[in-house]
């Protein structure tokens, strides 16, 4: 970062630093300040690492992309998301599972389903999948035609590798009898209650272990460690600013993806729950205890600051993958020719109007340095996350668990597709992409994942608006 972007960034943070403090001189007195400012201090002007401002991202996000990217994700296509809740945790013994009824989620009934996503629930349509078998079995044919059964299976297992080679993501096995259809318009993320040890547990072992952070250095505000104080704040954001940006942009990463949850949950928290109804709203109060300036140490904001380089991140990815989707081949498969034809032209006017963003973030900086060096830590990356979707498996309520993993693969799909912008550019204009594929899971998480953070963000305009009379 140059001397002039430093100096900026220290400028804004002291004028978060003087909002804190009382007027003096003149007997004129500090107007009190309202939880707005207190939450929102640093989520102004440009982000760090970033050459975009927030102020342009909520109008273009709130105002062009939500309600459209809204309704592309009510679609059957996207409303389907098939995962397996009940792998065990690799970790540790997983006993502990939410009690609490607003834990539980409720799986498809067989006839719930499009056909024509339960027959081909990572395809793209019937014609690419028939060329891919016959293209698939040509290419088996060209290695050895006296291969055995048993060795033609180990070659196709190999290409299942190949595919995973470039996995950001422990992914679900889709085929697994465990595997279940769930409609994520009926299992909304929200809150269920579920926190304690258990939930701080997960995301302990997330920061602890998988973002290259040493042992010797403790987070602030770690629930699972005592003694927390300024000088461990101090260190910690000394060590993360001394970081190479694709380790300090990692932990940036899991931080808004930690905050984009809490805020889902603080904007559909159980308010009212009788035996007439449930009423779901804005609970501000919880919203303060996670991102308020002064309940959090000064932590809260830095939290939604993380947001929008996440939101940011996203964005670019599909911005990125739009050739993947402009291919005459591609459809949202169904069955429903005109509601498909449909769908895809409403996805394609979505991903334009993301080109269009005028500030995307620049991923060049990222593995630029020495070869070698580069490859490695572009290795060690993806590892790192794909250890952090295998935690998801560990998360003790179900509905907590689901929205986990499938914004987690959404993540690593994203990541995915910045790492692969030269496979991109090289896919054939018809026919299967080989060097570049995504599953149906994959979109499906990709967009979904991508559609809570622009729902966190269009949440926090409301937040800023319920705060601003707050003390």
């Amino acid at each position: 970062m140059g001397y002039g972007w430093g100096l900026l960034f220290g400028l804004l943070g002291a004028a978060c630093l003087l909002l804190l403090l009382p007027r003096s001189g003149h007997g004129e007195e500090r107007q009190p300040e309202t939880a707005a400012q207190r939450c929102f201090c640093q989520v102004s002007g440009y982000l760090d690492d970033c050459t975009c401002d927030v102020e342009t991202i909520d109008k273009f996000n709130n105002y062009r992309l939500f309600p459209r990217l809204q309704k592309l994700l009510e679609t059957d296509y996207f409303r389907y998301y098939k995962v397996n809740l009940k792998k065990p945790c690799p970790f540790w013994n997983d006993i502990n599972q939410c009690g609490r009824r607003d834990c539980a989620v409720k799986p498809c009934h067989s006839d719930e389903v499009p056909d024509g996503i339960k027959s081909a629930s990572y395809k793209y349509s019937e014609e690419a999948n028939l060329i891919e078998e016959c293209e698939q079995a040509e290419r088996l044919g060209a290695v050895d035609e006296s291969l055995s059964e048993e060795t033609q299976k180990a070659v196709l297992q190999w290409t299942k590798h190949d595919d995973s080679s470039d996995s950001f993501c422990e992914v679900d096995d889709i085929q697994s009898p465990d595997a279940e259809y769930v409609d994520l318009l009926l299992n909304p993320e929200r809150y269920t209650g579920y926190k304690g040890p258990d939930a701080w547990r997960i995301w302990s072992v997330i920061y602890e272990e998988n973002c290259f952070k040493p042992q010797t250095i403790q987070r602030p505000l770690n629930p699972l460690a005592s003694g927390q104080g300024k000088n461990k704040e101090n260190t910690f954001y000394s060590w993360l600013e001394g970081l190479c940006v694709e380790k300090r942009a990692f932990y940036r990463l899991i931080s808004g993806l930690h905050a984009s949850i809490n805020v889902h949950l603080s904007a559909r928290y159980l308010l009212q729950d009788t035996w007439l109804e449930k009423q779901w709203g804005h609970n501000v109060t919880e919203f303060q205890q996670r991102f308020d300036g002064v309940l959090t140490e000064g932590e809260g904001p830095r939290r939604l600051k993380n947001l929008y380089f996440l939101y940011l991140i996203e964005l670019r990815a599909l911005s990125k993958v739009l050739p993947f989707f402009e291919r005459p081949d591609f459809q949202l498969f169904t069955g429903n020719k005109v509601q498909d034809a449909e769908n895809k032209l409403l996805l394609l006017e979505i991903l334009h109007e993301v080109k269009s963003f005028p500030l995307h973030f620049d991923e060049n900086s990222f593995f630029a340095g020495d070869k070698n060096e580069a490859q490695k830590l572009k290795e060690d990356f993806r590892l790192h996350f794909r250890n952090i979707s295998r935690i998801m498996d560990c998360v003790g309520c179900f509905k907590c668990r689901l929205w986990g993993k499938l914004q987690t693969q959404g993540l690593g799909t994203a990541l995915k597709i910045l790492f692969s912008e030269k496979l991109i550019a090289n896919m054939p204009e018809s026919g299967p992409s080989y060097e570049f594929q995504l599953t149906r899971q994959e979109i499906v998480s990709l967009f979904n994942a991508f559609g809570r953070i622009s729902t966190s963000v269009r949440e926090l305009e409301n937040f800023r608006h319920l705060l601003q009379s707050v003390h």
